[in-house]
């Protein structure tokens, strides 16, 4: 289970890269939205991750320096790694959430979450992406796996 889940993470990885590529070579064409959404996407990875390191977190939609965003992906990348590496996913974590609610989950449990509210997110940037006379990239896990 553990190499699933980190190929989901090279995955999210992956065409997170591509998106910011995208985003770089089309600045005069994309949207507040748009960087809005690339930002929220890194942010909550790097959340997840601090809530099950016990680390300080990013706010949920906070605008980070464009030229920093590749190494927010990286950094996200390998904490991600880490965490599926060394930790026992099965483990409960209790953390609250931006609202200041209090919750528990397994730490698989928050990882695939990221991985799947990445990819949601993804596709609303495509959708902007499309708006805006880009062209969409296709983020799907099997072109992903061709």
């Amino acid at each position: 289970m553990n190499e699933k889940l980190i190929d989901l993470f090279k995955y999210t990885y992956h065409f997170n890269v591509e998106m910011i590529k995208v985003i770089s070579e089309n600045r005069k064409l994309v949207d507040d939205k748009t960087i809005s959404l690339i930002n929220h996407t890194l942010n909550a990875q790097q959340i997840w991750n601090a809530r099950i390191l016990g680390e300080k977190t990013f706010e949920v939609w906070q605008i980070n320096p464009f030229e920093s965003l590749e190494e927010i992906n990286h950094g996200n990348f390998l904490k991600s790694i880490d965490i599926i590496r060394n930790f026992d996913l099965d483990k409960r974590i209790e953390y609250h959430n931006s609202r200041g609610a209090k919750f528990e989950n397994s730490i698989f449990e928050m990882l695939f979450h990221a991985v799947n509210h990445s990819t949601y997110h993804r596709g609303q940037i495509n959708s902007l992406f499309k708006q805006n006379g880009i062209i969409p990239v296709l983020t799907d896990y099997i072109f992903y796996k061709r």
